[in-house]
């Protein structure tokens, strides 16, 4: 069986899922060197317990809403909302609705984090 990621420039379907939403599971939609990209079901009323991503990762509401901790603040994030986190920052997760999340890994520094200051 073949799954998306292992299928070079085949697109991703990564729209709302709607009422299938409640029925759908996480995915890994792409693992390359360095860089994951799933798709995240949290489901109203679950929880993800405080943990850490290897790498800066972005995470996009595509439908639903969640709770958001990290940086020592809550936030709500709800479809069509991103926020970013700095790899090793402990953070965890609440569905407040059903949601489908975009998540991004990036495991290697990013150019803004590897450029050596040269003056």
């Amino acid at each position: 069986m073949n799954h998306p990621h292992q299928n070079l420039l085949t697109p991703i379907e990564v729209r709302p899922l709607g009422s299938a939403v409640r029925e759908a599971t996480t995915a890994a939609l792409v693992k390359a060197d360095g860089l994951d990209v799933i798709r995240l079901i949290v489901p109203a009323g679950k929880s993800i317990p405080t943990h850490k991503a290897k790498g800066t990762m972005t995470l996009l509401c595509i439908e639903g809403r969640i709770s958001f901790e990290a940086c020592g603040r809550t936030m709500e994030l709800a479809a069509g909302q991103m926020l970013w986190l700095p790899a090793e920052e402990p953070h965890s997760v609440l569905g407040l609705e059903d949601a489908s999340l975009l998540l991004t890994i990036w495991k290697t520094p990013a150019p803004s984090e590897s450029r050596k200051d040269i003056s």
